[in-house]
């Protein structure tokens, strides 16, 4: 739920314009941490940002109906 909260604040100041630096200051400021316990630094910040939009690549796939494809198998025989 606290992730859900910090990864929606980010978002939000990223879409306003902020760059990674800055919305690490605005995190810290309101006394905000990492999952860990540490202040943020811009690294951190562009992993949250990184991972969410992978984790969306990674649903698109996983919700996607593929055809089933059947072949015709043969085997061959080593000698």
């Amino acid at each position: 739920k606290k992730q859900l909260e910090i990864f929606r604040l980010v978002q939000s100041l990223h879409k306003d314009g902020l760059g990674y630096r800055r919305i690490a200051k605005v995190l810290n400021e309101r006394g905000l941490t990492t999952e860990e316990g540490h202040i943020w630094k811009n690294t951190n910040v562009y992993s949250v940002l990184k991972r969410y939009s992978e984790r969306q690549e990674r649903l698109k796939f996983k919700k996607k109906k593929y055809p089933l494809i059947c072949r015709k198998m043969w085997m061959e025989s080593f000698k």
